[in-house]
């Protein structure tokens, strides 16, 4: 009842390494569990800094029923002047309580976990909304960790691409991440300089920046047939996502925040534009229109962050990668 663990991010990304499979399904069945209303998922808290606008620490609680019936609360950073010095934007931690006691049960890395939940969505969007596992031709815009990580689940998911094309606004970083995704991953990449070029001709893009407002601003540059993966969320002018199918992952998390479903919200105040939630894809409720580009926003819901970390502590401890604390708990008894 008070055992305490701690797994680090090494362990951690380890572990999704070996099941990346695993939690692309369990993100899937979260899904279904949130869309069912067996869960508690508030408002994220956005802890921001005066001389650092573009800077801020989210806490995102939730409770998750289902099979897990656990809560906890992920403790995210976003600093992405980090980048500047070769550093990762994000840094974070995971903290799993205990449903009956509402004691917690473990520590987490959690960088690793957000990043794995973030990934897995955003293939197994993919895959519901393209009905397949392949594409003619992928752009990624962004060359960061998270863009690593969707395609190394793309990977595991045993995705074929004609080619991969990347583009950055570092060619530094651009030429690393092509040279990743062809050397280790094994896919045909190549590096695109030009943000519209990298983008014409894709079937299948992925937006993953650190963009804080929209830079894409040309109502013309995604066409019917195309599949938008914005999972950063902030990239796209409110023109673009008024004339397009919008799907999302949770409509009243994606409305705020000034996400860019939240933009065209406020300029033309209504949601008509929103079609509906992953879940109604899952469930056949809701289909992709082939005539209009379909744009899937995902907000990054607290109860993927519960599933996958709770995934990671049970592989952890069943394989020894997990670190007890003992007495981390002071007083167990109440007199």
């Amino acid at each position: 009842m008070f055992e305490f663990s701690v797994v680090g991010g090494t362990a951690a990304r380890d572990i999704i390494g070996r099941t990346r499979q695993q939690i692309v399904r369990e993100v899937r069945e979260t899904y279904l569990t949130h869309h069912a209303g067996d869960s508690v998922n508030p408002n994220s808290y956005f802890l921001r800094f005066p001389d650092k606008p573009d800077s801020r620490i989210i806490a995102l609680p939730a409770y998750l029923g289902g099979k897990h019936d656990v809560a906890g609360i992920k403790w995210i950073s976003s600093f992405p002047a980090n980048i500047e010095s070769g550093v990762p934007r994000a840094s974070a931690a995971l903290l799993l309580n205990d449903y009956a006691t509402g004691y917690p049960v473990a520590c987490l890395e959690a960088s690793q976990i957000s990043a794995a939940r973030t990934a897995a969505s955003a293939v197994l969007a993919a895959e519901e909304l393209t009905g397949g596992r392949s594409a003619r031709r992928l752009a990624v815009v962004g060359a960061g960790v998270i863009a690593r990580n969707i395609l190394e689940f793309f990977t595991a998911q045993e995705w074929s691409f004609g080619e991969v094309v990347v583009h950055d606004r570092s060619e530094e970083y651009g030429a690393a991440f092509t040279q990743y995704i062809t050397g280790e991953l094994g896919h045909t990449a190549r590096f695109e300089a030009g943000l519209r070029s990298a983008l014409d001709g894709a079937d299948l893009i992925v937006l993953a920046t650190t963009a804080g407002e929209p830079y894409i601003l040309d109502p013309r540059t995604f066409s019917a047939g195309q599949t938008v993966l914005n999972i950063s969320l902030r990239d796209i002018a409110p023109e673009i996502i008024k004339d397009a199918q919008n799907i999302l992952d949770d409509i009243g998390h994606c409305m705020t925040a000034n996400t860019s479903p939240h933009l065209a919200e406020q300029q033309y105040g209504h949601r008509d534009f929103i079609a509906g939630t992953l879940a109604e894809v899952m469930r056949g409720e809701l289909k992709p229109d082939p005539g209009r580009p379909v744009i899937f926003s995902p907000f990054g819901l607290g109860v993927l962050d519960l599933a996958v970390g709770v995934h990671v502590l049970r592989h952890a401890r069943e394989s020894g990668e997990a670190v007890d604390v003992e007495d981390f708990f002071g007083e167990t008894r109440r007199w």
